[in-house]
């Protein structure tokens, strides 16, 4: 999920005086961080108000009020957003602040070392500041990140709160108390974890929450708007809500609808518990916004293309996007690595549990997701099989183990695609599955399938049913409970495989489990529906490439055969063999050189130069598949319906 970046600048409307701010604010931009927060309630109530009236146009309006108190200080904008995993705060996009007390406007200077950070100094006799700014949100194409993705189309809009609004620095946020009202189009309807307060017409009052909470519950709206229960005469409420581009697209078929509450009645199952006093899956089904999941305690803020219900290859292949995030209101939101938790949104996380956070959490959507009915067996297989694949081929491991996918995710969350099978870029997603099927395997072949981790499930995350006050977690936390599910060295099988460097891929789950991963030259359900989607090629396990329908290569395996021809990412494929370029040239030529001794010559575009590459490959087509192998089907038992 990569955005290419759209720059707004933050402009200050204020006319400066004279020569600067005073000498006490020159003094604080020094450092944004002078002052620690402190865990202390924050005197008075913020209020935000977001008119959304003008969403059509990608422009977010808000007026936001904070109580203070005469002297200087520091505002926030939020930096580090939770899921994120990376300093993506659109701050960017952020224009036209101009903030006034008591009605006149005041002069702010943004912090030197910190873009995030506003100082300014607070008259006498002030005891509120009002600010007004526009988020600009960015257009389809644009956004160098989750929070700075298009949002907004004249029919439906998604948005973050934590774009809308600024906060003091010195506090815990959970001490900080807001209360939100969005304006939202008329004849539009919303989803949001948010508790009205009341409503009229088209304006929403919300209850006031604490900024922790604020930022962790997004809003979707739209004129295409469905709401459906997905735990009908449940005590605890869960709902799906969805809007997108046209009526059609937000409707599912009672089929699609007992899938998405079987999601739920299994996670329950699996956990043993919840932690959130009621849930709302945020669902935006859109060809012109961003395409992504971010989790949310109460919620989730779920981005697909318009035709997820309505095409089966697409249904597929995003089936487990939703399960993923909804399983993070265990793993992540309320138990979340310690180096994750932060007592406000701009002091630096540090992502180096990720492997739990997110691939636990991967390894569990994809499981999730076959037991309740959205992938058949095969189909989980197939998905396994293509993740195995890839992490084979995963020529980076030579120099980056896993573990170092984790802790550099800040610097390759929105990094490039080219060379991504020698940078791994967030392996902790993939091969995090791997590494909890591995786990979860050995666990049933140490006890003799009388334990699993399910059990692990319940131990670390069933607990305190309701509640949904973070409790952190470390290493030796995970190694404990892992231990009371099953004695062994976990401390040990843990590392020896997150800090593995080499050829081999060090998990072994998939033959733990029955099974066992091969290659032949048609492509499995999952690679077949990518396909037809993508309208691509993926020849990663054949010639050593990934191309796009336009000839364009998307990467190339390192050491590869099409790289030892000479051949890297961004250049395009014109012709093949003396024809013109399609995936499907492509693939022939590649059948056809298994039975003859010449190369597959390609002429190939590098900017404006072109020339003839000759890629000595005879391997014929290949496509990752699983096979049953010696020893009990534990993957088939891994993924059986609980009851």
């Amino acid at each position: 999920m990569k955005f290419h970046t759209l720059r707004f600048s933050l402009i200050a409307a204020a006319v400066f005086a004279a020569c600067s701010l005073s000498a006490s604010v020159a003094a604080q931009s020094e450092a944004a961080d002078a002052a620690a927060p402190v865990d202390q309630p924050y005197a008075g109530m913020l209020t935000v108000n977001v008119d959304l009236t003008d969403a059509g146009k990608r422009i977010f309006r808000s007026h936001e009020t904070i109580p203070v108190k005469p002297g200087a200080m520091t505002l926030f904008y939020p930096k580090w957003i939770p899921g994120e995993h990376a300093p993506s705060g659109p701050v960017e996009n952020v224009s036209g602040l101009v903030i006034r007390a008591n009605g006149k406007q005041l002069p702010w200077r943004r912090d030197l070392r910190d873009m995030f950070a506003l100082h300014l100094d607070v008259p006498e006799g002030t005891t509120q500041l009002d600010l007004d700014f526009d988020f600009l949100s960015p257009g389809d194409g644009e956004g160098s990140n989750f929070g700075a993705s298009a949002s907004a189309t004249p029919d439906l809009v998604d948005m973050e709160f934590n774009q809308v609004a600024f906060y003091p620095a010195g506090y815990y946020t959970r001490q900080i108390q807001i209360q939100p009202t969005v304006q939202l189009p008329q004849g539009w309807k919303f989803g949001s974890a948010l508790e009205v307060d009341n409503q009229s017409g088209n304006t929403i009052h919300f209850k006031p929450l604490s900024f922790n909470n604020f930022v962790d519950s997004p809003l979707i709206a739209g004129a295409n708007f469905n709401r459906v229960d997905l735990a009908p005469g449940a005590a605890v409420p869960v709902h799906l809500n969805v809007v997108g581009d046209t009526a059609k697209a937000v409707k599912l078929t009672d089929k699609q609808l007992e899938q998405q509450r079987n999601v739920v009645a299994q996670t329950n199952l699996l956990f043993g518990a919840h932690h959130y006093s009621h849930y709302d899956f945020l669902l935006t089904l859109s060809d012109h916004t961003g395409h992504f999941g971010l989790e949310h305690h109460q919620s989730s803020d779920d981005r697909l293309p318009a035709d997820f219900f309505t095409d089966d290859d697409m249904h597929l292949v995003a089936a487990s996007l939703m399960p993923h995030e909804f399983v993070h209101s265990w793993n992540g939101k309320f138990r979340r690595p310690a180096d994750l938790w932060t007592p406000n949104f701009n002091i630096p996380m540090q992502d180096d549990l990720l492997w739990v956070y997110e691939g636990l959490t991967d390894y569990w959507c994809g499981v999730l997701t076959a037991r309740a009915g959205l992938w058949t067996p095969d189909q989980y297989r197939d998905s396994i099989a293509n993740i195995a694949a890839q992490m084979s081929y995963r020529t980076g491991r030579s120099w980056r183990s896993l573990q170092d996918t984790a802790d550099a995710a800040p610097l390759t969350y929105y990094g490039s695609e080219s060379w991504i099978n020698f940078i791994r870029d967030t392996d902790f997603y993939p091969e995090g599955q791997l590494l909890w099927l591995d786990v979860d395997t050995k666990i049933r072949e140490l006890s003799g399938g009388k334990h699993s981790l399910d059990d692990f499930a319940h131990a670390f995350y069933g607990m305190e049913n309701g509640s949904y006050v973070t409790k952190t977690y470390n290493f030796d936390d995970v190694v404990s409970t892992l231990n009371q599910v099953q004695p062994f060295d976990w401390a040990k099988f843990l590392r020896d495989r997150l800090d593995y460097t080499g050829n081999e891929l060090p998990e072994h789950g998939i033959e733990q489990g029955g099974w066992k991963l091969v290659y032949d030259d048609k492509p499995n359900g999952e690679e077949k529906a990518g396909e037809s989607l993508r309208h691509g090629g993926n020849f990663a396990y054949s010639m050593g490439l990934v191309v796009n329908q336009s000839g364009r290569i998307g990467d190339v395996q390192w050491n590869g055969p099409s790289f030892q021809a000479g051949l890297v990412p961004g250049l395009t494929i014109v012709a093949v063999n003396g024809r013109d370029f399609s995936v499907d040239a492509l693939k022939d030529a590649i059948v056809s050189a298994k039975n003859s001794s010449a190369p597959i010559e390609l002429l190939v575009k590098n900017v404006d130069l072109y020339n003839t590459v000759k890629v000595d490959y005879h391997g014929g087509l290949r496509y990752p598949h699983l096979v049953r192998a010696d020893g009990k089907d534990l993957i088939g038992a891994i993924v059986a319906p609980r009851k």
